[in-house]
Formats: structure tokens, sequence, C-alpha cells
């Protein structure tokens, strides 16, 4: 099972609809992931034991070894085919 945290501005609305697609476009690539959910503040704290950190919002914080992933374009649409699969590559 991949670990997935999810962080946007205040850890609720963005990072739902992200880690719900994300999850969704996973399982459908045969890849058993978790994602939780937090604020873009809180990461640094908590991202270490993650296999990846998508983030909706502009993040220069320490993630150690954990790869970044901007997740905006989930949100908009534009690019999010690419951003999956860039999501995808980080898990394999």
């Amino acid at each position: 099972m991949k670990r997935i945290l999810v962080a946007c501005g205040n850890g609720i609305a963005t990072s739902t609809v992200v880690a719900s697609k994300v999850k969704e476009y996973l399982a459908s690539q045969g890849v058993d992931a978790e994602t939780t959910q937090t604020k873009l503040m809180e990461v640094p704290g908590k991202v270490e034991g993650y296999d990846l950190l998508v983030t909706t919002g502009q993040f220069e914080g320490q993630t150690g070894d954990v790869p970044v992933v901007k997740g905006m374009p989930i949100l908009t649409g534009i690019g999010a085919d690419q951003t999956m699969k860039e999501i995808l590559n980080h898990l394999k």
C-alpha cells in the first residue's frame, strides 16, 4: 500500500478533491493507495513515512526524501493527465 500526503491551504477543500481523484486514478492503474489530507504548513512535521506529497499550493518546506508533485493541474484539468502519470511514476 502506497501512502500519499495531499496538502492544501486549509487541509480541507482542494486537498479532498485532489486526494479523491488521485486515489481513483491509481486504483484504475492497479495501485493500492491511501491518501491523507493536511494543511501545507503542517507538511514538514507529517511527511515522514509517506511515499509521495501532492500539493495544491505554494510549498517550499522540507520533505526529506519524499518526492513532491504539484497537484493544481488535477483541480484545473489543464495538464491533469500528465500530473497523474507523474504521480504514478513516483509510486512504481
